[in-house]
């Protein structure tokens, strides 16, 4: 039984805590991690306790009165770090460890307390753990040198990311300096068996020594479609009014795709429950909103028997205990089915509780594709994590950071440190010695005989707290009402002085913008001007598109919507029942007008942009509507098909077309943090792999055959 197996610390904190038995995904941990040091990633659904499946094992396991840190818990977010910091204080209440949060904003007489005397369990971010190795590299040898464990929470965040191949360089790294091997427990929510397991394996650093844990247990969830036509930025009355009689009695998380959406969303329904006499519990929570009013909110959730309503971002997707919840709201289609599952899982989290989610749409298209990833859901599918085999820009980052640590390195130890670290065991020497000269070239690095050191270019960026992170970070000004700072907002030349604003669930007047300090005065206002919306941009996996033209030639009874969606859903099938579909694998449409096509790909958005390039270096007329995943193209029928056959011979030389694409639209490269200081033949490769879909585009035109309406 897995209860003996514990020590009595741990069996007493159970007893205590008057547990009758373990959830599937704990019994399975306890017993695999007492008796073997292999890796293990645990995958179960949200609230199934695999923070509990994790620690139970280990603080039965590890003898913390040994010297140095035995157990790093490694977050994506400093606020999962403040709040697994209560649950494993408290898993631990039996034990004399010490606890120590390190990012950021935590405790600064802690954190020198755990470097005189390291010990116990530390929970920190990768930017706090590469702070760590710049900033306080003897340090580094005496805290981690002796780690037992590292445990990962939300590891599907990582895998497949920028942020995720930092991580794994710095793990990399971290066992340079460990005396023995430490073991890695992952927890995720959002990986299938199909596309993610060889990942996460390699992203360990170990893949024989990888073990995957998984409780299949699937959650019940009634989920119900909605759907409001709406041509207008601002959502309908009618969708809001549905919206708050839904919601009013409930504890509910509303998610929008976008910051300016939710803000929207808080302050109509707000209005509407004041003119109702309702509760006033309406907030908005995303990366924009002050971090204090955010804890606000999210202690409010938990701690308050009242209902509210939360319209919020994805700062609320991850495992942020905010306690019960009994619906999700999902305004227009998700980005992505992992998305989707992570936001379900919010609600009905106590144990056998039913989730209730309900999905509303604004037009045709965010409804097709919310069916298509329901539908997907159901079938167990979940986005693969894009696989980045060689990461040239993080590369880059790491030789810095590296170097920077070194207090300068001979070149052959840097470049033979950076040929062992795993997240880069794809980039041949040849690469690495060119990248790193090119460093030198652009003074990122100086050699001195047989040294290298940071240049005086390099130090401009090493030095500057924002080089921790690999992402890239928004200019955004800081917005204040009467000296109290309420969040902050993206920069665009719209912020001018008396524009209106949604932020922290209320509108706000700018009063003045202060270009210098970065900041924006603003007051109440209730004046009925419309305010600014903010929006995003997504990538949509090509598996999502084909399902959508699924949906349009099935005539499947979809009892999960309503008679609205239903209605749309139909007149859909209709408008494509003029093309003659045999194979929805190969054939795709083309709408012919009176003067212009509308080619119909329904295919992934990098194979899109693909596409776009090619038809642009054929000099054909396009435009590209992402959400019905077509191009409108300004051709005879007869030329653009000709055309289109000869795409697939332009690709033999896509790194031209690439190069001088990247000539004229440098913006281009704007997602990669650290790609514009690379070799420009480096910048192509970045683009192919992380922009564009070459491989599966090449497949694409080569095996669609064209299907159009006249």
């Amino acid at each position: 039984m897995s209860f003996n197996l514990l020590s009595e610390p741990i069996r007493k904190f159970i007893r205590d805590k008057g547990w009758e038995q373990f959830r599937p995904i704990q019994t399975a941990a306890i017993s695999k991690i007492l008796e073997s040091s292999n890796n293990f990633i645990l995958i179960s659904r949200t609230a199934s306790g695999k923070t509990e499946a994790a620690f139970l094992p280990i603080l039965s396991k590890v003898n913390f009165r040994e010297e140095g840190i035995q157990v790093l818990y490694i977050s994506p977010l400093i606020a999962l770090i403040n709040d697994q910091f209560n649950r494993i204080e408290d898993l631990s209440k039996n034990l004399d460890v010490t606890i120590t949060k390190w990012h950021g904003e935590a405790n600064k007489t802690q954190k020198e307390k755990l470097i005189k005397q390291p010990n116990g369990i530390v929970l920190i971010t990768p930017e706090s753990l590469e702070a760590m190795f710049i900033n306080k590299p003897f340090n580094v040898k005496l805290l981690f040198s002796n780690l037992k464990y590292v445990v990962i929470d939300e590891i599907h965040s990582f895998i497949g990311t920028d942020r995720g191949i930092q991580l794994q360089s710095i793990l990399s790294r971290l066992e340079k300096e460990n005396n023995n091997l430490f073991s890695v427990v992952g927890l995720s929510a959002t990986m299938s068996e199909e596309n993610s397991f060889r990942e996460v394996k390699e992203f360990t650093g170990n893949v024989d020594k990888t073990k995957i844990l998984i409780d299949r247990t699937p959650k019940n969830i009634n989920v119900l479609f909605r759907f409001f036509k709406n041509e207008k930025e601002e959502l309908s009355l009618e969708l809001l009014k549905d919206l708050y009689k839904t919601t009013k009695d409930n504890k509910v998380l509303i998610f929008p795709n976008s910051r300016g959406r939710a803000e929207e969303v808080a302050v109509k329904l707000k209005k509407i429950s004041e003119k109702v006499k309702g509760h006033l519990n309406y907030f908005s929570h995303h990366s924009s909103v002050d971090k204090e009013v955010r804890e606000y909110v999210e202690y409010f959730a938990k701690n308050n028997r009242q209902n509210f309503c939360i319209a919020c971002t994805s700062t609320l997707e991850l495992g942020i205990d905010i306690g019960t919840v009994d619906d999700v709201i999902q305004i227009d289609a998700t980005n992505s089915i992992a998305s989707l599952i992570q936001r379900v899982g919010r609600s009905g989290r106590k144990e056998g509780k039913t989730s209730n989610l309900y999905l509303y749409a604004t037009n045709e298209w965010s409804l097709l594709q919310s069916v298509a990833c329901w539908l997907l859901y159901k079938d167990g599918f979940i986005e693969p994590p894009h696989k980045n085999v060689k990461p040239y820009d993080i590369f880059i980052h790491q030789a810095l950071s590296i170097t920077k640590g070194h207090s300068g390195i001979k070149l052959t130890n840097l470049i033979n440190q950076l040929k062992d670290n795993s997240a880069f065991k794809y980039i041949e020497i040849l690469e690495i010695e060119e990248i790193l000269y090119h460093l030198i070239k652009i003074d990122f690095l100086e050699k001195l005989q047989d040294e290298v050191i940071i240049g005086v270019e390099g130090e401009k960026v090493v030095n500057s707290r924002d080089f921790y992170s690999v992402f890239k970070t928004e200019e955004n000004f800081k917005v204040i009402n009467a000296g109290n700072t309420i969040g902050e907002i993206p920069f665009s030349p719209q912020i001018v002085e008396d524009e209106n604003i949604l932020l922290s669930a209320k509108i706000w007047k700018i009063k003045f913008v202060d270009n210098k300090t970065k900041k924006i005065e603003v007051i109440p206002t209730k004046d009925g001007k419309k305010p600014m919306f903010f929006g995003i941009s997504a990538t949509i996996h090509q598996k999502v598109r084909e399902k959508m033209m699924e949906v349009l030639y099935n005539q499947s009874n979809y009892d999960f919507l309503d008679e609205s969606s239903l209605d749309e859903i139909e007149t859909l099938q209709k408008d494509f029942s003029v093309f003659k579909i045999q194979d929805l694998r190969t054939n795709r449409m083309l709408l012919i007008a009176d003067k212009d096509l509308r080619f119909f790909t329904f295919t992934g958005t990098r194979i899109n942009r693909t596409i776009q390039l090619l038809l642009n270096v054929s000099n054909v007329k396009n435009i590209l509507e992402e959400s019905s995943s077509s191009f409108d193209i300004e051709l005879s029928k007869d030329e653009f098909i000709l055309k289109w056959n000869a795409l697939s011979s332009l690709i033999s030389n896509i790194d031209a077309h690439i190069y001088n694409l990247l000539s004229t639209h440098s913006s281009l490269l704007g997602f990669s943090k650290w790609g514009k200081y690379l070799p420009n033949k480096y910048q192509v490769e970045i683009l192919k792999n992380n922009y564009f879909d070459i491989e599966n585009t090449k497949e694409f035109i080569t095996k669609i055959n064209i299907v159009y309406n006249k």
